[in-house]
């Protein structure tokens, strides 16, 4: 089937699950800003994605909607939008199927995961060898689609809100409001193979605030806490002086904390996971630690960053977690990270 809308009033854009790939969407959902400039603009997700795009983005989304967590609530708040076109970004079934009970009726994506007879146009979906990174996923969408998208980078800004949070919660934590501040992101959603081993995060932290004068914030989700434990573990046993210096904000931030967080740091240091995008679409320098992921569709998008791997032979295997010595992680030396840090915070000043 296929269905063409010319001057839709009000557009919905189902935004894709996870942080990183919302972050990396981001030029994709612009794309539908600008063709559809007049339309009401609502990006929907779950909460914890949805919060970017209430920053300030190119995506400029009139409405903002966090999804409940059941479908049937779900299927009502996109009722009760009255949209006449949803685009979706995820590729479920559920996303297509959703849409379609709340009597949206155009409808479009890309026809995976069998729900071809749910969507009233669709793009085809690319080959992997197509794909130079996965944010061209997103753009080949749209283009498929009959939008226009260039080859931009994701842009992330922090509101005002956001700053004057960030600027109560680092006073709250006693932190300066002169020091250089570098942020740390030792978790991964996606499991514990992303993970450079937390006493190595640790041992940089240290090093960090010795020999560069910096405090290190440690960002990251509930899930992450395991890994910041770990880090003040560590530190008080090895580095207790650097204890004060390295201010755990895991778990105590939402992602516009987050976003607040890194906009006031001189670089970022990150597994590959969601917070690395959002640095990288916030401009700062990142230096982003790659183990069983493959850099080549996942690095950091835009110049500047710096990807440090272990030459092993068996990366990239994509796997949650290592079934040997998780050797592509433990190859990456605390001196080596710590150079590629010490150099973007030189580019930065």
């Amino acid at each position: 089937m296929t269905g063409q809308v010319e001057t839709p009033r009000r557009v919905l854009v189902r935004a894709p699950n996870w942080l990183g790939d919302a972050v990396l969407a981001l030029p994709a959902i612009a794309a539908v800003r600008r063709r559809h400039a007049h339309a009401h603009l609502t990006v929907a997700g779950p909460p914890a994605v949805a919060a970017v795009f209430r920053e300030i983005t190119d995506a400029r989304p009139d409405h903002v909607l966090d999804l409940p967590s059941k479908h049937r609530d779900i299927v009502k708040v996109i009722r009760d939008g009255r949209f006449d076109l949803g685009i979706l970004l995820p590729n479920s079934f559920q996303s297509a199927w959703d849409l379609r009970r709340a009597g949206v009726p155009q409808r479009w994506g890309y026809p995976t995961s069998g729900r071809r007879l749910a969507l009233t146009k669709q793009a085809t979906r690319p080959r992997a060898r197509d794909l130079s990174h996965h944010a061209d996923y997103f753009r080949i969408l749209m283009r498929g689609l009959g939008f226009e998208v260039g080859d931009e980078a994701p842009r992330v800004t922090a509101s005002d809100a956001t700053r004057a949070r960030t600027t109560a919660l680092l006073a709250q934590m006693k932190v300066p409001t002169s020091a250089v501040l570098v942020g740390l992101a030792p978790g991964a959603a996606y499991g514990e193979a992303k993970q450079w081993p937390p006493e190595r995060a640790a041992a940089l932290a240290a090093k960090l605030v010795r020999g560069r004068d910096t405090t290190c914030v440690v960002v990251g989700a509930v899930h992450d806490r395991p890994a910041a434990r770990a880090i003040e573990t560590w530190l008080r046993a090895n580095a207790p002086d650097a204890v004060p210096r390295v201010v755990d904000l895991t778990g105590r931030t939402s992602v516009s904390g987050l976003v607040g967080v890194t906009e006031r740091c001189r670089a970022f240091v990150s597994n590959d996971s969601g917070a690395m995008h959002v640095a990288a679409a916030m401009g700062r320098s990142v230096v982003a630690i790659f183990g069983p992921t493959d850099e080549r569709s996942t690095r950091p998008v835009g110049d500047g960053h710096t990807v440090l791997t272990a030459n092993v032979f068996c990366r990239p295997c994509m796997l949650r977690d290592c079934p040997i010595d998780h050797r592509c992680m433990k190859r990456i030396e605390v001196d080596r990270v710590f150079e590629a840090v010490s150099a973007a915070m030189a580019k930065a000043t």
